[in-house]
């Protein structure tokens, strides 16, 4: 297994926990922590019999933003230099989003900058009731620039269009009421709602669930053509003519567990 410095890897059967783990910096965001997250993702997709991932954060903060020595940095670099450094983080945001495995992002503390775009490409977004969030890049000069298509996805354009904007500080109850996260739990029992929504990912079918992710990615938001309707019916068609298609349908027929339940 990979040692990392800025996260840990947990493989727990079917699931595997990242927990940031930096939280002296606030699990603040820079180079180093960009490519281990990318590869600690990575690592838990090509792990047999991993079925779903948990991102989460050590301390009171789940993630505070960049790195403030990574930003002094960054602010001596060329703009070539600069080019090449700031693809990185939606490089590694695409890789999550991407994950044929569902990602749950477990929401302890704290939310700023980029970590809003950690949350934003989460698949289901649980927070503590004590979290914030803030999108506070305009304070000092900047824009949420790499992360902006997953946030404004998430969130909906006109709460990004007030928070970009504004940098206001806002709790888990506005989070939840723009569509942010997913749900606003009391920080004792965040563990063990993510358990819950951990054992319905599990009770389905691994490919469907990787499949279903694939297609919200590339239905939402388009619109209803002909050509949509036609690559739907492919698809279902397709999975219904599969092997774990073929196994659902059967099971339930029997009234058995299946096999992805059974093993």
């Amino acid at each position: 297994m990979t040692d990392f410095t800025t996260l840990e890897l947990v493989l727990d059967g079917a699931v595997a926990r990242i927990w940031l783990n930096r939280p002296e910096m606030r699990n603040a965001i820079d180079d180093v922590f960009i490519r281990e997250l990318g590869d600690a993702v990575t690592q838990a997709e090509t792990t047999p019999g991993v079925r779903a991932v948990v991102l989460g954060g050590r301390g009171p903060a789940f993630c505070a933003g960049a790195n403030l020595n990574w930003m002094k940095k960054a602010a001596e670099y060329t703009h070539d230099e600069n080019l090449q450094d700031a693809a990185g983080l939606p490089r590694m945001l695409r890789t999550l989003e991407q994950s044929r495995l569902p990602v749950i992002a477990r929401i302890q503390g704290d939310v700023y900058a980029g970590g809003m775009g950690l949350v934003s490409v989460c698949d289901v977004a649980i927070a503590a009731d004590t979290a914030h969030f803030c999108l506070s890049e305009v304070k000092i000069g900047l824009i949420p620039a790499t992360i902006s298509p997953y946030v404004i996805r998430a969130m909906g354009a006109r709460a990004a269009q007030r928070y970009f904007l504004t940098a206001e500080r806002f709790g888990a109850a506005e989070a939840h009421r723009i569509g942010f996260v997913h749900e606003v739990v009391a920080a004792d029992a965040l563990d063990t709602k993510v358990d819950e929504v951990l054992r319905n990912l599990l009770a389905a079918a691994p490919g469907a669930v990787g499949e279903s992710k694939r297609l919200w990615r590339d239905v939402a938001g388009q619109p209803i053509t002909e050509a949509l309707n036609h690559e739907t019916v492919v698809r279902i068609a397709t999975l219904r003519a599969g092997e774990e298609g073929r196994e659902g349908l059967k099971s339930f027929l029997e009234k058995r567990k299946p096999s992805w339940l059974a093993r």
